[in-house]
Order: C-alpha cells, then sequence, then structure tokens
C-alpha cells in the first residue's frame, strides 16, 4: 500500500525556500507515530532537509537522479519504475514524505492520503500539494486541533482513501 503524508496550508502550500512552512509539534508527533516503524520515500532534497537522517526507526528510501548517491542506511532508487517495483515487492504500507515534485509523481499511484490541514496561508510559499479530486478521494477520518501554546495554528488530520 502506497501512503502520502503532508501538511499543507488553505492553498495546498507544502514548502518556502527548500523548509516546511512552518514549525507544528503536534503534526510532528502525528508524522512520528504513523511513519514509526515503517518505510518512508522521499526526494534527495527533503532528504536532506531533515533534521536527522536517516529518519531513525524506520526504512529510508531515498528517489534520486545522481547514480552515486550513497547514505549510510539509506537505500536509492533512480527511477519512479525502480521506487514502484521496490514498493510492489514489500508486505506493509510505504509512506510518500515529499517534496512536491515526488507527490505528483505518486499521487496517481497512492491508496491513501493522511493530509494535514494548517489553516493558515503562507504567501511567500513556492511548493504546493496537487489538488485532492473529490471524485477520487474520500474522507474517512478526520481530528480537529486548535492552536495553542506549542501549535501556533490550528489545523485538521485527514485521512483520505481512494474511492
Amino acid at each position: 500500500m502506497i501512503s502520502i503524508i503532508v501538511a499543507i496550508s488553505q492553498e495546498n502550500a507544502i514548502g518556502i525556500r527548500g523548509g516546511l512552512l512552518c514549525h507544528l509539534p503536534g503534526d510532528l508527533r502525528h508524522f512520528k507515530v504513523v511513519t514509526s516503524g515503517k518505510t518512508v520515500l522521499m526526494g534527495e532534497r527533503t532528504y536532506f532537509s531533515l533534521p536527522r537522517h536517516p529518519l531513525p526507526n524506520r526504512r529510508n528510501i531515498v528517489l534520486t537522479d545522481r547514480m552515486e548517491f550513497n547514505e549510510e542506511g539509506v537505500e536509492a532508487v533512480h527511477s519512479m519504475d525502480e521506487a514502484l517495483a521496490l514498493i510492489a515487492s514489500m508486505d506493509e504500507e510505504v509512506f510518500i514524505i515529499g517534496g512536491g515534485m515526488v507527490y505528483r509523481q505518486f499521487m496517481p499511484h497512492a491508496d491513501r492520503l493522511y493530509i494535514t490541514h494548517m489553516h493558515h496561508s503562507w504567501p511567500d510559499a513556492d511548493t504546493f500539494f496537487p489538488e485532492i479530486d473529490s471524485q477520487i478521494w474520500e474522507p474517512v477520518v478526520r481530528e480537529a486541533h486548535e492552536a495553542n501554546e506549542q501549535d501556533p495554528y490550528s489545523y485538521t488530520i485527514v485521512t483520505y482513501k481512494r474511492k
């Protein structure tokens, strides 16, 4: 099963200048709980943007066009076909964790979406998530979170499944 996990703004923005839109500790805890012990697949820029890499307690796969990419604790794949073949050989949920181009490539193959809808806008955002088509995706779980002393913005975590 291929799942996508991402936090998006009201305009589907996911990043600014190679980083996240904001620091949202509640969403980061959710990400850790959902992906811990699982496989995560990401692009090379996302990999190097992580505060710790590879992500601990996860199988890390990086999609890169650089054949010389070699990081300890990471499996490299060099094409979508190679990534999909590797995922097809697994008996577990694989999480696509970014960035923008990788999300766009995997969206047609995803079975589930874990979307944190942040109730805020970032006008200077430069990376965006594809539209979630309600003809293809249906929400099955919804969990609202209010802004608090740790989380500067309210957000709703929605799990979607492919219809």
